[in-house]
């Protein structure tokens, strides 16, 4: 596998149609809700682009943003940010007929996600 590379990113808000009308107008993304979730689908812009999704937090959650990186091994990649002074958040967590992901922490509290496709 190349060296990992962002492959998605999140936004989201307190209220999941809010934010995802706000974004939507304000950049004129065509946002493609996905499935009964609380989450919508934006493509890339093009070769070099990627998609993300935006979204409503759970219950109690504050609002965040988020990338993921693709990897070959999501146990590997956080066992490796743990010993450089990470900490797991989200296990490995299986996304059906696409792949799975996982979120670490770096030793400043930021989130980031790893994403592994099917």
């Amino acid at each position: 596998m190349a060296k990992p590379a962002v492959c998605h990113w999140e936004i989201m808000g307190r209220n999941g149609d809010q934010t995802r009308e706000f974004y939507g107008k304000l950049f004129d993304w065509d946002v493609k809700r996905w499935g009964e979730m609380d989450y919508g689908m934006v493509e890339g812009a093009g070769q070099g682009t990627i998609g993300g999704g935006l979204g409503g937090t759970r219950e109690g959650e504050q609002p965040y943003i988020i990338f993921y990186v693709m990897v070959d091994d999501l146990q590997k990649y956080l066992d490796k940010a743990k010993s450089l002074g990470g900490q797991q958040i989200v296990p490995p967590t299986p996304i059906p007929e696409i792949g799975a992901f996982a979120i670490f922490s770096d030793p400043d509290g930021n989130r980031i996600g790893i994403f592994k496709s099917k």
